[in-house]
């Protein structure tokens, strides 16, 4: 351990959920574990983990009400010697905590901060946005009207005005950590200082050593992740029609395109190719992935970073995968699977057939695959990082703040 530090993480939810929470939890976990202490203020319960995450976070502050007190009193309460926020639309938050003096650091999950959407890509036409946040996301995008997947009316207003507080907001940070190059280029376009910004990938913990899959004649292709549309799944099961050599396909996951995907599949006679399982346990994938020929990833929308890739590929699977936002970080076309031009079908249903047709090829992409996440990708090396830029923006507010006393 560097020296002692109290954090203080900011999040939208208590308990697990998502990705997001996944990453705060077992920051936090490991960050406790090395002897530092963490608190949290954050937003409703989920329901899930609850004991886990009080054992981690001993101190706790519900932002349900007048957020921007609550805030400043958790701060008083807590004393804390940086904040950590993760998921916070909360503008009054935000504005709390830029206004607390205190070093702020935050984790950039997805496009929230610059998206009005969220997506980063239009829905109908589903071509990836590139545009910064401003007038263009109000036409042609039509940005300002959003679904609502909270309760009431399905269609809300979003404010650009807002928006572009947030952004200006979110600037004043010590830090901005983002999970790739993409996403980073993407905090560059909407005016951050580069200098402010830092790449620490999310890596999950190591999986079996000892598991591979047997790359049988089963030729099993896995899809796992939210049947949203915005995964592409539609687009993975009309490349699945286009292939030449017999397959399986199991899909893993729930989400609000599953019903369409699984009529698609029907009417594209591939009802006893390609079997739905809903969501199965982190811990019961590795079954499917022994038997597995290689993993899907079909995303259209820009992933942040797609952390199932890694995952797969600790257990020496070839991905194939659209290039669409950060995932050309990990994924090298011809080295540890195939990263295909976005949304070219055919390619997609070719380089999947190359893999099912030639084994050892998709064995040595796995094994490439493994590689690369053994050295590039460790999860002690990761807590370590963020660990040593916590203490680097610690001592140089302290710094800082010494500076501005001897001058006063």
């Amino acid at each position: 351990m560097l020296f002692r530090m109290r954090f203080l993480f900011v999040h939208e939810r208590f308990g697990a959920l998502a990705g997001a929470e996944a990453n705060a939890f077992i920051t936090a976990t490991e960050l406790k574990k090395k002897g530092h202490e963490t608190g949290i203020a954050h937003g409703p319960h989920t329901g899930k983990n609850q004991k886990g995450w009080e054992a981690t976070f001993t101190y706790r502050k519900y932002l349900n009400s007048d957020t921007s007190n609550q805030i400043e009193q958790a701060i008083q309460e807590f004393k804390p010697d940086l904040v950590y926020v993760h998921k916070m639309a909360d503008l009054k938050v935000i504005e709390a905590l830029v206004s607390s003096g205190l070093p702020l650091v935050r984790m950039v999950h997805d496009h929230d901060i610059y998206c009005m959407r969220s997506y980063k890509y239009h829905y109908l036409s589903r071509k990836i946005c590139t545009k910064s946040a401003g007038f263009g996301c109000l036409f042609p995008c039509g940005a300002s009207i959003a679904r609502n997947h909270g309760p009431g009316f399905p269609l809300k207003l979003i404010s650009l005005r807002a928006k572009q507080r947030e952004i200006a907001l979110n600037r004043q940070f010590d830090r901005m950590v983002v999970v790739t190059q993409y996403m980073k280029e993407e905090l560059l376009n909407n005016g951050f200082d580069s200098r402010r910004i830092e790449i620490h990938a999310p890596v999950p913990r190591m999986g079996d050593p000892n598991i591979r899959s047997n790359f049988g004649e089963r030729n099993l292709i896995i899809y796992a992740g939210q049947i949203i549309r915005g995964k592409g799944v539609d687009i993975l099961i009309r490349s699945l029609k286009l292939l030449k050599n017999d397959f399986q396909c199991i899909i893993l996951g729930e989400g609000s395109h599953k019903a369409y995907c699984e009529k698609l599949a029907l009417k594209l006679g591939l009802a006893d190719k390609v079997k739905f399982l809903g969501f199965i346990p982190q811990e019961d994938l590795v079954n499917y992935y022994k038997e597995c020929s290689v993993v899907a990833i079909s995303s259209v929308w820009p992933e942040p970073f797609a952390t199932i890739g890694l995952e797969v590929m600790r257990y020496g699977l070839p991905v194939v995968a659209f290039d669409a936002g950060g995932i050309k970080d990990w994924l090298t076309n011809g080295y540890n699977g195939y990263l295909v031009p976005w949304m070219d079908i055919k390619t997609y249903a070719e380089k999947l057939d190359s893999l099912l047709s030639d084994k050892a090829l998709a064995k040595q992409l796995g094994l490439n695959g493994l590689e690369l996440v053994t050295e590039k990708y460790q999860f002690d090396t990761y807590i370590s990082s963020l660990e040593a830029m916590f203490a680097k923006i610690v001592l140089e507010n302290s710094s800082k703040a010494v500076k501005t006393g001897q001058s006063a």
